[in-house]
């Protein structure tokens, strides 16, 4: 299987010029491990399995863990409502909303970057320079004033302010930073020493620049695609083996207790009408009414992530890119070579 998996990268890297790191594990067992490109193209220095990326909206499972924490310690419930929680004015959303509809995509509430309006992350920075997003706090100008986009639970979309919303939570009942709450109670309990929420302007050693590649062949850094620190919505960076330690850790009860990890990864609603659901924080792919796969992703302008924890095998893959595309492709022919 190794042989297999790894000569399909290489051929796909071939093809699209993927710059990543690539890793695939089964029992604890590596079966590939794969890095191309660079993480400096200035510099020509490589992209290593030891080197870290950002992941975009592959962090939601990460608020979702800190939320079902909360609940597990009875500090709140899933049914409990939005404005008995946080004391920040939304005045056109419906008063109904709970944290569950936040969790699972189906509050209705308006996003700060909505696809069906806009076409280009960048362009939410013309008017809200990136540079001063650096707290939750900064993002709810951008929505909080907006009205309903859809009825209270009528439908699953995706929506980066529900995480935002549920970020701030976090804060007020744990009395510290988001972010420094997830690496002290998530990130230190699953073993994963080199991750953390980097600010854009001051990146540790051993992480990759995210790039973009122009159309006329030139590319640039995405450092004003993006805002200057991540949060509950996104932005983490991670190693590729730091990611498999996170799904060991989650799989194995150390984050939550099994019954609150079964809440986690509970398909609560349909995202395609087919086989694809939504658990808290987390997608999840079922055949033949048996889960096949939890998978995350985060796409950004200078970042691609796909990582997956497949039950019946106990397998784990984990795909960190630095350029806008390609983590998908390097994760269909894993799973086309881990399912023959």
């Amino acid at each position: 299987m190794e042989s297999t998996i790894l000569n399909r990268l290489n051929e796909i890297q071939l093809e699209n010029k993927f710059s990543g790191s690539v890793l695939v594990k089964q029992k604890n067992e590596t079966i590939v491990e794969a890095c191309y490109g660079y993480a400096n193209r200035s510099e020509q220095i490589e992209n290593y399995i030891w080197t870290r990326y950002g992941i975009a909206s592959g962090c939601k499972l990460f608020t979702a863990i800190a939320i079902c924490q909360l609940v597990e310690e009875g500090k709140l419930s899933f049914e409990t409502k939005l404005k008995e929680c946080l004391d920040v004015s939304f005045p056109k959303f419906d008063e109904d909303i709970t944290i569950h509809h936040l969790l699972t995509h189906t509050s209705g509430i308006p996003d700060y970057f909505d696809e069906d309006e806009m076409d280009d992350f960048e362009e939410l920075w013309v008017n809200t320079p990136m540079y001063h997003i650096r707290s939750l706090e900064n993002f709810l100008p951008l929505f909080q004033d907006l009205p309903m986009k859809f009825s209270l639970g009528e439908k699953f979309h995706y929506n980066n302010a529900g995480y935002i919303i549920l970020g701030l939570i976090v804060e007020k009942y744990r009395h510290m930073p988001f972010t420094n709450y997830v690496e002290e109670h998530i990130f230190k309990k699953a073993g994963m020493k080199d991750s953390g929420y980097f600010v854009l302007d001051a990146l540790p050693k051993n992480t990759a620049f995210g790039y973009l590649d122009l159309p006329n062949g030139e590319w640039k850094t995405n450092i004003y695609s993006l805002p200057v620190k991540g949060g509950s919505d996104g932005g983490a960076f991670v190693t590729v083996n730091d990611m498999a330690n996170f799904w060991d850790s989650l799989v194995h009860h150390q984050l939550l207790t099994e019954e609150f990890t079964n809440k986690l990864l509970t398909p609560y609603v349909s995202t395609n009408g087919n086989n694809g659901f939504y658990g808290y924080g987390v997608w999840i792919e079922e055949i033949d009414q048996e889960v096949n796969k939890f998978h995350l992703m985060g796409y950004d302008p200078g970042v691609s992530f796909h990582s997956a924890y497949y039950p019946k095998t106990a397998t784990i893959s984990v795909i960190c890119s630095n350029k806008s595309e390609g983590a998908f492709n390097m994760m269909k022919a894993i799973e086309d070579a881990i399912t023959m």
